[in-house]
């Protein structure tokens, strides 16, 4: 069985912005997914999360696994699969993700190393990065440094802000049509 699990970032939650609008468009498809509740967004623990992630890994490790992840959730992804026993991953769409420190010191912990993209690579056969062009939380740049490292296409959202529901964006065609490409 197909199935998506959807990361939520930093101070999110499983259905704030896009997330519902997305696992109800994937249910008319018949692909089972779900939003992760990430123990506590406001503070969060990078092993708290790489646990919560691992969790629901493990549990769909027999179906075809896609991840979606958005701001701190990308990291979260991208930590998961840099782990030795990570379960391998068909596809990923990373949206708005930071891959280097930034103003938030809640989330060093997450930044802390640099990433082992060689290894994240074997842990999942497609990537895709999508970002807004004027995300005041996360840079452009990060999203470049992601789509070259991990051989991604790059999809830039004009005035999408940091693509949450706090930038208007309750819908995420992109991601949906991401998705698609990496399913069929």
């Amino acid at each position: 069985m197909k199935k998506v699990l959807i990361v939520h970032g930093f101070q999110g939650s499983p259905n704030g912005g896009w997330r519902s609008w997305l696992m109800g468009e994937l249910s008319k498809q018949d692909i089972y997914a779900y939003a992760l509740s990430m123990p506590s967004p406001e503070s969060p623990v990078l092993n708290e999360w790489l646990e919560e992630l691992s969790r629901a890994v493990v549990i769909n490790k027999n179906d075809e696994l896609y991840l979606v992840g958005h701001s701190l959730g990308v990291v979260t992804i991208l930590r998961y699969l840099e782990k030795t026993h990570a379960e391998y991953i068909q596809g990923a769409v990373l949206v708005s993700g930071p891959c280097q420190k930034n103003n938030n010191r809640k989330i060093d912990g997450f930044l802390e190393t640099p990433f082992n993209f060689e290894v994240i690579k074997s842990k999942c056969k497609d990537f895709c990065i999508i970002h807004g062009d004027n995300d005041s939380h996360v840079p452009l740049h990060d999203a470049e440094i992601l789509s070259q490292e991990l051989n991604a296409e790059l999809i830039v959202v004009k005035n999408g802000g940091h693509l949450n529901g706090g930038a208007g964006w309750v819908t995420l065609p992109e991601c949906l049509e991401a998705l698609r490409k990496m399913i069929n």
